[in-house]
């Protein structure tokens, strides 16, 4: 079974096949839908400091009734931080807020501010931030460090740069936004690639050809999304609080074909409906 299933860091960290994201979970909810998953067999759990639900999750995890080291944990540091001591501050100020002695894995979450998206050059102030993950990797209060949303020319400045090199890049990767030169870049670095927004923030699970394919399977398209994004060697990250949903989307023990994953690789999809306010669909 896939909740069964890992991979493995370039620092001998294993980190499961699939997880469950929390984006757009409130914090009042976060804890229970922590929990749901665990009970369904999720065991990485994806949240964020820009989430503002850090403190339900990790009361989730505390409460789950799973040992701690059974957990993937993750966070992010908010894309904001551009130098190291307010990123030194924040890491333990996650920890803090989710009750937590260690994460297991912590990214900076844009290598630009949400405001600046794509526009200026913060290429220092990632250097900074990236050394407080390090010197807090060192200590033991996270297991890996990675980033998010990286191209590969901030993935240069980071690894010309570092002590450590990113063990993960955390993208946006689904059927009809597959980046498939930095995924391969990742792939050379010895960088998992991890997929946010594997059903594309619900947008393609409307998509025709989508829909035609997942048929052929007997299967739903979020069940066919999240498998794509599998076989492309990531890590999975669909989010969901709904209990249902999380036991169908880990459902996934089925095998696209060649053919059919060359199709879903050249879909071209860019219509992210009312998601498409946010930066990382906005197209830039």
């Amino acid at each position: 079974m896939i909740l069964d299933e890992t991979y493995t860091l370039s620092n001998d960290v294993t980190i499961p096949k699939l997880g469950m994201g929390t984006w757009f979970i409130d914090d009042d909810k976060a804890a229970q839908a922590v929990r749901d998953a665990v009970d369904v067999g999720y065991r990485n759990i994806d949240t964020a400091q820009a989430y503002g639900n850090e403190r339900g999750v990790g009361e989730g995890v505390r409460t789950s009734g799973v040992a701690r080291d059974e957990l993937f944990v993750s966070s992010k540091l908010a894309a904001e931080i551009k130098n190291y001591d307010d990123a030194v501050n924040a890491i333990e100020g996650s920890l803090s807020t989710m009750g937590l002695d260690y994460l297991d894995l912590m990214l900076i979450h844009s290598p630009q501010p949400w405001g600046d998206w794509r526009g200026g050059d913060y290429a220092e102030g990632n250097r900074e931030a990236w050394r407080a993950l390090e010197d807090a990797h060192k200590a033991g209060q996270l297991r890996s460090i990675g980033v998010s949303n990286f191209e590969e020319h901030d993935l240069d400045s980071i690894l010309a740069a570092s002590t450590v090199a990113p063990h993960v890049n955390q993208i946006l990767v689904h059927a009809g936004n597959t980046p498939a030169e930095l995924i391969a870049y990742c792939d050379g670095k010895g960088i998992l690639v991890e997929a946010y927004s594997p059903i594309g923030h619900g947008e393609i699970l409307h998509n025709p050809d989508i829909v035609a394919i997942a048929e052929r399977y007997d299967v739903t398209v979020p069940q066919l999304c999240i498998r794509y994004t599998l076989q492309l060697g990531a890590v999975s990250l669909p989010k969901t609080a709904n209990p249902e949903h999380m036991r169908s989307n880990a459902q996934v023990d089925f095998t696209i074909s060649a053919e059919d994953m060359n199709t879903l690789r050249g879909m071209h999809i860019r219509d992210y409906g009312e998601a498409g306010a946010f930066p990382v669909f906005s197209g830039k």
